[in-house]
């Protein structure tokens, strides 16, 4: 009897054991709360440092084309519409004087088509062909290139080309000046 009792014993320890050994139910889920940050980035253009047009003799027209401008849209904005712009110095050589000056409006621009676009919306170029070129100005601004609409980041390249009307009355030498882009 006393080994029964002691059987007994053993086995409501065995029951306890694995009662108290059972595995926690789980919750049926659990939530985590998580965030992170699309940082604003900027705005920006970036075109050729140096270009070569070529030569020509006075009265003729020297075109060529500038190299590859660049805007580069990571402000992540709701309306990622943006305009860019283009403007020129006088081109020189020698003193300056009038016969050493080719004007800024001697010289067309003309965009041309993008070359490479990423992004949504309207991409449009300020002048699509040699037809449509302008005329530089120091003054007025040129539109170069348009992003219209659009959400988020994006970015287009153009290679717009130069059309010097070299006055009749040019002497010789290599001209120096500035053509300016900028985006706003």
């Amino acid at each position: 009897m006393r080994t029964a009792k002691i059987c007994l014993a053993g086995v409501a320890a065995a029951a306890m054991v694995g009662f108290l050994a059972a595995p926690a139910a789980a919750a049926p889920d659990d939530t985590t709360a998580t965030t992170f940050e699309v940082a604003a980035g900027t705005l920006d253009i970036v075109a050729p440092t140096t270009a070569d047009l070529g030569s020509g003799a006075p009265g003729d027209t020297i075109s060529g084309q500038l190299g590859v401008v660049t805007v580069d849209d990571s402000r992540g904005a709701a309306d990622a519409s943006w305009i860019a712009s283009v403007t020129s110095t006088v081109f020189q050589t020698g003193g300056g004087s009038p016969p050493e000056t080719v004007l800024p409006s001697e010289i067309d621009y003309w965009s041309g088509l993008a070359t490479a676009t990423t992004g949504d919306g309207t991409f449009t170029p300020g002048q699509d062909t040699a037809g449509d070129a302008a005329p530089l100005d120091s003054v007025t601004l040129l539109t170069a290139f348009t992003h219209g609409g659009g959400t988020g980041g994006n970015t287009a390249s153009w290679n717009p080309t130069l059309v010097v009307n070299v006055p009749l009355d040019s002497i010789a030498g290599d001209y120096t000046g500035t053509v300016t882009h900028s985006v706003a």
